[in-house]
Formats: structure tokens, C-alpha cells, sequence
């Protein structure tokens, strides 16, 4: 039963994290040839695209991750594996929730309506800040990185040492190291994005319920253009803000439950991990008018193909 249990988990997250890996392909793949001939993007398509790399690059990292130590687990956790996916991997995902920030935060500047001269700054000057924010999140995410890697070279050191006191074991040594270094170092460097995401949220809510209340007199707020944005932004956001809840607090929670990944929920946690980085991008693509419209071009080639095949085949 456990073993059938870990086989299906382990097929379902192979799947997951590939349909997330051409998902995210797509997105970077038509972003890329729309900047190629263009030679610009707007500010929602930079983030969209930084996201796309970070993602797709996050989920073969992350899979290779996971199958090398559920195979290798011994040799991952003494050998250099640890620090060089862990190199990878802290990188990737600390840039992947800052870039999911700032879209969350662009589209609060842009679509609530607040007259307070920060916001109204923020609104005329969000274009330009878009390229700098992206910047900044690179180089916190490589000093955050670089604070990881200095906890995984500890307990590599002390493994080739040996410098373990009383009866403690690598795996008790690595699991104190996880609660007492990596946990706190995991929860300051998540919770700033996670924050400022809720926060740009519950501003876009504040600022659809106000738009709301100054319209209900009118007979036609419901198709007040406004409103729509609002609320098309707004179940965007909140989608998002779901899916990237569920990945926080997975990431933290198994960080602070070790011992988890021993035993026969390892790939059911890998799940809720990577659930995010894979639904997300689905819900940017049918979300946004270029990515959505070239998808569907894609899906009606076949018919379009058999069509006109048997429009010229003779009779």
C-alpha cells in the first residue's frame, strides 16, 4: 500500500511539474519572440517573462532534486550534491516569489485608485521602476543564496570532520541546522515578498469596494470599465495569492518538519511545493489577451491543418 502510494505520488508529481515546465516554455517562448521583434516589452510582460525562466529553470532543478536524493539519499546528504542543487534551487525560488510580488504589485499600482501622492508617485514612475525592482530581486536572492549555501557548506564540513558532540548523527546534526539556521534564514527571506503580495491585494480589494460604493447609485456600475478591471485583477489576485499561500507555507513547513521528508509523505510535500510554479502559469496564459490568443491559434492548427487538407484533396 505504501509503496503504491509512493509510485502514484511520484508519477503525479512528474506530471505536475511537466505540464508546469511547458507552461511556463510557452510563456517564455512567445514573450521572447514578441520582444525579438519589438525590441521592447511593457512592464507586466518583463515580469511575466523573468517569472517564466525562473519557473521553468526552478522545476527541472527542483525535479532533478527530488529523485536524486529519494535514490541517492546517503551519498546526496554526505557528498556535495546538497550544496550544489541547494545552490540552484535557493536562487530560483527566492527570485520566483519576488518576481510573483511584483506582479502582484504592479497590478495594484495600476488598476486601484488611491490619491495618496506615495501611490500616485508609484503610479506614474511604476514603468520605470519595473527593470530595477527585477534587478534588486536578483541581488537579494544571490545574498540570500549565498546565506544558504554557507549553512549547507557547514554541514558539509562537519560531516568530513566529523566534529559531531555527544551521540549526535549527520542527520540530527543536519536536522538542527534546518530548524535553528535554515528555517529562520527561510522565513525572512519569504515572508517580505509574501507580505508585500497580501498587502497589494487587500489594497485592490480596499480599492474595488470604495469604486464599488461610489457606483451603486449608478445604473450601469456593473459595466462600468473600472469595475471590470477590478475585478478581473482581483480574482487574479486572489487565485494567486491561494496558490502562492500554499507554496510558502509548504516551503516553511518543510523546513520546520525535517524528519518529513524520511518517511512516506516526501512526495506529497514535493506536491504542495510545486503545485504553484505549476498551475500559475496557466492561469497567467488563459488571464492574458497575447498568451491566451496564441495558445488557442496553436490548439486549432490540427483542425485547421485537417481541414484544409481535406478542402484540397480531390473529390
Amino acid at each position: 500500500m505504501v509503496a503504491a502510494l509512493t509510485l502514484f505520488s511520484m508519477v503525479l508529481y512528474a506530471l505536475l511539474c511537466l505540464f508546469g515546465i511547458m507552461a511556463n516554455g510557452f510563456i517564455v517562448v512567445v514573450l521572447g519572440r514578441e520582444w525579438v521583434r519589438c525590441h521592447r516589452l511593457s512592464p507586466s510582460d518583463m515580469i511575466l517573462i523573468s517569472l517564466g525562466v525562473s519557473r521553468f529553470c526552478l522545476q527541472w532543478v527542483g525535479m532533478i532534486n527530488c529523485y536524486y536524493y529519494f535514490f541517492h539519499r546517503i551519498h546526496y546528504s554526505t557528498g556535495l550534491a546538497r550544496q550544489y542543487f541547494g545552490l540552484y534551487w535557493d536562487f530560483l525560488n527566492t527570485t520566483t516569489f519576488w518576481f510573483g510580488t511584483w506582479l502582484s504589485v504592479l497590478f495594484c499600482v495600476k488598476i486601484a485608485n488611491f490619491t495618496h501622492p506615495i501611490f500616485l508617485w508609484l503610479k506614474w514612475r511604476v514603468n520605470d521602476l519595473i527593470p530595477w525592482l527585477l534587478l534588486v530581486s536578483l541581488l537579494i536572492s544571490f545574498i540570500v543564496t549565498m546565506l544558504f549555501f554557507v549553512g549547507n557548506n557547514i554541514m558539509y564540513r562537519a560531516f568530513l570532520q566529523g566534529t559531531f558532540s555527544g551521540n549526535l548523527t549527520l542527520h540530527g546534526f543536519a536536522k538542527r541546522l534546518e530548524i535553528h539556521y535554515f528555517l529562520p534564514l527561510k522565513l525572512i527571506a519569504l515572508s517580505i515578498p509574501c507580505s508585500m503580495f497580501v498587502v497589494s491585494t487587500i489594497l485592490l480589494i480596499t480599492s474595488l469596494r470604495r469604486h464599488s460604493c461610489r457606483m451603486q447609485h449608478s445604473a450601469q456600475r456593473t459595466q462600468d470599465p473600472s469595475v471590470q478591471a477590478h475585478s478581473r485583477a482581483l480574482k487574479f489576485l486572489v487565485s494567486f495569492l491561494v496558490l502562492y499561500a500554499l507554496s510558502f507555507l509548504s516551503s516553511v513547513i518543510d523546513a520546520a518538519a525535517f524528519a518529513l521528508i524520511d518517511n512516506t509523505w516526501y512526495w506529497q510535500w514535493q506536491i504542495m511545493i510545486f503545485l504553484c510554479i505549476s498551475v500559475h502559469p496557466f492561469i497567467l496564459i488563459f488571464g492574458n489577451s497575447q498568451l491566451g490568443g496564441t495558445l488557442r491559434k496553436l490548439l486549432l492548427l490540427p483542425k485547421t491543418f485537417c481541414k484544409d487538407k481535406g478542402t484540397s484533396s480531390p473529390s
